[in-house]
């Protein structure tokens, strides 16, 4: 990537910083064309991406790849009342300046805790200090915000001392997510599995879709330079080491879409899929995977609907745990949608509480703690109006005080039966069978250090639909 200028405008376009790393472009001239895309160019065909020609014409997507010579190509972005630009003249990566951007907005974030118009013009100082800081020459630098306050603070200090006005080790270091020095008077590291569950059923009961996103989080309080190695049941790396009867006996699991954060040594991964890495101090995701598997439904639900046409209409609802009887379902809930004009809701369940909320047009039914292997019953009862809207339209089929409200009788509105959703959090317990094998610390100083596992599995995108 090399960006020619960075700037930030208000919403007309009106600028309020602007910093012009190369000098290779006139910025007033680049602000005023990008002033001129903002007024000129219709809301829907605006893009984040766009190019002027020499002739300051704007390409439109259909003369996307026939830039020709000169000009200059404008990304940016838009956050709160503000629009966040970068410009170049370069055939430059836009992926990357795109991604600059966003996290140029979470730094200021961090720094001014909001970000928009005002909080720009209070603090200009420090925004030039970090647009220095952040980018050379167009080149993107650190933008660690850890990194980045040791050096410039909103007092504004840097230069009250010598030492002070040199970088910290760690902006150079290749080390550059954790400063040095770090110091903790209890060594401890905290490793969460934890993995979602994406569930589609259809009404006959088959499972259409399913897939697992996983994520391993930590939170490190480790002192000085530690270096860590984690081992998990992957089934590759089991294969790698010779292991195959482990990899065969289904003990182990295949792990698919892998992304880990910066610290974790890509290429020792792909020697021998060791994950060795230096944490950063605090909380981060070490990694996060996809299995694309055929998942049980954890917890099932079947829904009997009864509707009396003009009159009322009855749920039944039947829930059932398939997981084992040692493992317990945290602070479930399952949400039935209802028709929307039903009235006087009354409700019997074997356990939990049950609640109506119009405004959802579904019932909520609230279980603190499922165990593994239980069944348990709702029952629901809601009155409808006795005259439907067709009918006082005079869409009706034909007169009467019997004709059927909006859940009643053979002719009934079926768009209220969305699929039921249901939210459940079951700890020490994972899905896909993934396990940490062993993480070890080693620190040139020796100490101990507490290393604490824990598996959670929740529910994603969790529905069943209804019969």
């Amino acid at each position: 990537m090399v960006a020619s200028a960075i700037f930030i405008t208000d919403l007309t376009g009106k600028p309020l910083i602007s910093r012009n790393y190369r000098g290779d472009i006139p910025l007033t001239s680049a602000i005023e064309k990008f002033t001129s895309y903002l007024l000129e160019v219709e809301d829907e065909v605006k893009k984040p991406v766009f190019h002027v020609d020499a002739n300051g014409d704007f390409l439109g997507s259909e003369d996307v790849g026939c830039t020709g010579a000169g000009g200059e190509t404008f990304v940016y972005v838009q956050h709160n009342n503000l629009y966040l630009c970068g410009v170049t003249c370069k055939n430059s990566n836009v992926a990357l300046m795109l991604t600059y951007l966003y996290q140029l907005t979470s730094l200021f974030q961090d720094y001014f805790s909001t970000l928009n118009e005002e909080s720009i013009r209070d603090n200009f100082v420090i925004i030039y200090e970090l647009l220095d800081e952040t980018m050379d020459h167009g080149l993107p630098q650190s933008l660690d915000s850890t990194i980045l306050r040791q050096f410039i603070t909103q007092e504004g200090n840097r230069m009250a001392d010598d030492s002070k006005s040199k970088p910290p080790v760690a902006l150079t270091n290749a080390v550059s997510w954790r400063a040095e020095g770090i110091k903790h008077k209890k060594n401890e590291i905290f490793l969460d599995v934890v993995e979602k569950i994406n569930l589609l059923v259809a009404a006959s009961g088959t499972v259409l879709h399913s897939e697992i996103n996983g994520a391993v989080k930590m939170r490190s309080f480790l002192s000085g330079m530690p270096e860590l190695k984690l081992g998990l049941n992957d089934k590759l790396m089991f294969e790698a080491s010779g292991r195959s009867n482990q990899a065969r006996a289904g003990k182990s699991v295949e792990l698919e879409d892998i992304k880990f954060h910066q610290c974790v040594r890509l290429a020792r991964f792909e020697n021998d899929r060791t994950i060795s890495f230096i944490p950063p101090d605090g909380e981060f995701d070490l990694m996060t995977y996809r299995l694309d598997t055929h998942v049980k439904p954890l917890i099932w639900v079947e829904a009997v609907v009864e509707p009396h046409r003009g009159s009322r209409i009855e749920y039944m609802i039947k829930t059932r745990s398939q997981f084992k009887s040692r493992s317990v379902a945290n602070n479930v809930e399952i949400s039935i949608p209802v028709p929307p004009d039903v009235d006087s809701p009354s409700f019997k369940s074997s356990v939990g509480n049950v609640t109506y909320l119009p405004d959802k047009d579904c019932v909520v039914w609230t279980i603190k703690q499922f165990h593994g292997g239980r069944e348990y019953l709702m029952r629901a009862h809601f009155g409808l109006p006795s005259i439907s809207r067709e009918e006082v339209d005079g869409k009706g089929s034909g007169g009467g005080g019997s004709g059927g409200g909006g859940g009643g009788g053979a002719g009934m509105d079926t768009s209220w039966k969305k699929p039921i959703g249901v939210k459940f959090e079951i700890p020490y317990f994972t899905v896909s069978g993934i396990q940490v094998r062993y993480l070890k610390i080693i620190e040139r100083s020796g100490y101990q250090a507490l290393p604490w596992v824990r598996y959670i599995t929740a529910n994603g995108d969790y529905q069943l639909r209804m019969a």
